[in-house]
């Protein structure tokens, strides 16, 4: 999917990385390894303003790309769990959707064909603590 979509830039930036807070990192570390394969990096316990933080980094799935980081704060009882939607490209959208499931999360809405987008499916899943995420499917 990558290699699908042009990159461009007007500034001496990269887009680096998402960091999503999660109340139970053990938990999310299994969802997001079973479910969407992610391989772990390194773990890593730090402080960000004053706050202790535990955090998993996981490598880019495609060369050049971004990582994913899982943050658990020791202060935090329950973090916001509608504060994006992360975006998984995939050629299987049914399996997706099915590890998801099998892995405790659920559906918020089930794959449907974009109209205009040459056969693309998406839809959309929740993780087990609330987070969507959205399942892109390229036509073919």
């Amino acid at each position: 999917m990558a290699s699908q979509i042009p990159d461009a830039k007007t500034q001496d930036t990269d887009f680096m990385f998402t960091k999503l807070q999660v109340k139970d990192l053990d938990a999310a570390v299994a969802f997001y390894t079973s479910v969407v394969g992610l391989v772990e990096m390194n773990r890593v316990e730090a402080e960000i303003t004053g706050r202790k933080v535990s955090e998993v980094v996981f490598m880019p799935t495609y060369p050049g790309g971004p990582m994913f980081i899982l943050a658990q704060f020791h202060d935090t009882q329950a973090p916001a769990a509608n504060e994006l939607i992360m975006g998984f490209a995939t050629k299987d959208i049914a399996a997706f959707i099915a590890r998801a499931e099998q892995a405790g999360g659920r559906v918020l809405e089930p794959a449907q064909e974009v109209p205009g987008m040459g056969g693309m499916q998406v839809a959309f899943v929740a993780d087990p603590e609330g987070h969507i995420l959205q399942l892109s499917q390229m036509g073919g």
